[in-house]
């Protein structure tokens, strides 16, 4: 359930400053006229957004992962059960329709941006918003493991998604639209109908994670040792979730 709302809280708010940022007849687009600027601004609010999840109440119970990719990750880093994964990732998919739904009441402002999906940019390939997606995705499951495995780092680490998300919005948004995430594609994707290389979202993503994890281990950094699956580090475990999976 923590996953459920934590991924429906994402696209519902992270989507809608999207709408807002670049939707047509926005106040936005006279406030700040240029398109580099929104794009740095929304990558940040959006990365401030999943930040915030991160250390809430929900996130606190299920790790706020809210991403099939994070929790991807962490299996392949041998932090949590297939069947544990499979359950997280069904809800974030839910979760990330069940977010993207509210997006509707944005009416003709949503409609001309379809809602926040994503799709490649119209000067570039599949192939290229591929390589986009998987660029992304690596850098932030290399630098989200380095933060939670150094101990002086771990509880700082919801503070890097709103730079990190800033600067990839702003650098490769016109490539893919930076989704990084295949719960936070799917919402939008359904409720617009846009499918356009849907499947880009998911290979992109998945693949980035996968060979972040082998590069973390298998480089110099393998001594950042990740000891639980979750983003925000915090002593209290009020159900012992964690431990379990710990000692598991």
């Amino acid at each position: 359930m923590s996953e459920f709302l934590g991924t429906a809280l994402l696209n519902a708010v992270g989507l809608s400053i999207v709408i807002f940022d670049f939707g047509a007849r926005s106040p936005m687009l006279e406030w700040a006229p240029s398109a580099p600027w929104r794009r740095l601004i929304t990558g940040f609010l959006f990365g401030t957004v999943g930040a915030s999840i991160a250390i809430s109440p929900v996130g606190k119970v299920s790790g706020a992962h809210i991403n099939p990719a994070v929790t991807v990750a962490f299996w392949a880093r041998g932090k949590m059960r297939l069947s544990d994964s499979a359950l997280y990732i069904a809800a974030q998919l839910a979760g990330g329709l069940a977010g993207a739904t509210p997006l509707i009441l944005w009416g003709a402002m949503g409609r001309s941006v379809e809602f926040a999906a994503t799709a490649p940019g119209a000067a570039y390939t599949a192939a290229e918003a591929l390589a986009g997606e998987f660029a992304t995705t690596f850098v932030m499951i290399f630098l989200l493991f380095f933060f939670i495995g150094h101990r002086r780092l771990r509880a700082w680490t919801p503070l890097l998604f709103p730079f990190l998300y800033g600067m990839m919005v702003l650098l490769e948004a016109p490539i893919s639209g930076t989704s990084t995430n295949p719960a936070r594609s799917f919402g939008p994707a359904a409720i617009s109908g846009v499918w356009t290389a849907w499947w880009v979202y998911w290979a992109g993503p998945l693949a980035g994670a996968l060979v972040a994890v082998a590069a973390h281990r298998f480089t110099g950094l393998r001594r950042f040792e990740v000891e639980v699956a979750k983003i925000y580090h915090f002593e209290h475990d009020p159900h012992g979730f964690f431990r379990r999976r710990r000692e598991a």
